[in-house]
């Protein structure tokens, strides 16, 4: 897989192989990836990476069923980290269709084909607008505008009350989600889905889950995941000895 020039590219060839492979054993293969990634193990984080990107957008699908039923099975503890499981937030938002819709200046509220062109439009006038929009055909369109920023992205991953689909949009967007600051604003944001953040946790960081450990907001799952796998890394060289402080 590490073959392949783009982490895009690996998260397909990933999707196709754990479509077909028998779930018993690509279970057994992942726990291996999962727990040499856990031990810092550079080619497996740079897997691990992936696979969390491909677990992070899809969730309901049925090859994830299968191996979170062989990691329970066969108590693969690493790939039932990655997969686990949390209760979903209360729901601070009104669903898209019944939210209120930014004022766009044109003295009407515009329909959702029309706020799509303009998240399609090769111009940044209407973003202050589009990137609070309710709709997520409209946050969708507008993660494809090449003029968007990383800055943007942040924003909308980072806003509170944050919308579930919005962070869904995002998890779907390879171009976005590959991005360390966004995965990281989806993670500290106590509003994002758990079937989106959980496995992003295995991508962090040991400075990016010390501040997930202690960030105000971290629902108790992602605490606890975050705990567990700064407790698997290895010994800290002299240069982590403050993150070392900051845990315990």
């Amino acid at each position: 897989m590490l073959g392949l020039p783009e982490v895009g590219l690996r998260v397909e060839w990933l999707r196709d192989y754990l479509s077909h492979a028998p779930a018993r054993d690509a279970a057994f293969e992942l726990e291996r990836v999962c727990e040499a990634s856990e031990r810092s193990d550079p080619h497996a984080r740079e897997t691990v990476l992936a696979l969390a990107m491909l677990f992070a957008r899809s969730a309901e699908e049925t090859f994830v069923a299968r191996l979170r039923s062989q990691a329970e099975t066969f108590h693969l503890l690493c790939l039932g980290r990655l997969l686990r499981r949390a209760p979903a937030p209360p729901r601070s938002v009104p669903p898209p269709d019944a939210a209120p819709v930014p004022d766009y200046g044109r003295g009407r509220d515009l329909t959702v084909g029309e706020r799509r062109s303009l998240a399609r439009a090769p111009t940044r006038r209407a973003f202050d607008k589009l990137l609070s929009d309710p709709h997520p055909l409209v946050i969708r369109q507008l993660l494809d505008n090449p003029r968007l920023t990383e800055d943007d992205v942040v924003r909308i991953a980072a806003r509170r009350p944050v919308r579930p689909e919005a962070v869904t949009a995002i998890a779907r967007a390879e171009r976005w989600l590959k991005r360390p600051r966004v995965r990281l604003a989806i993670l500290l944001n106590p509003g994002s889905p758990p079937s989106v953040a959980m496995p992003l946790l295995a991508a962090c960081t040991r400075s990016e889950l010390v501040e997930i450990l202690h960030g105000a907001d971290t629902s108790k799952v992602l605490r606890g995941t975050a705990r567990e796998l700064l407790a698997r890394r290895p010994p800290l060289e002299q240069s982590d000895r403050a993150d070392h402080v900051l845990l315990h």
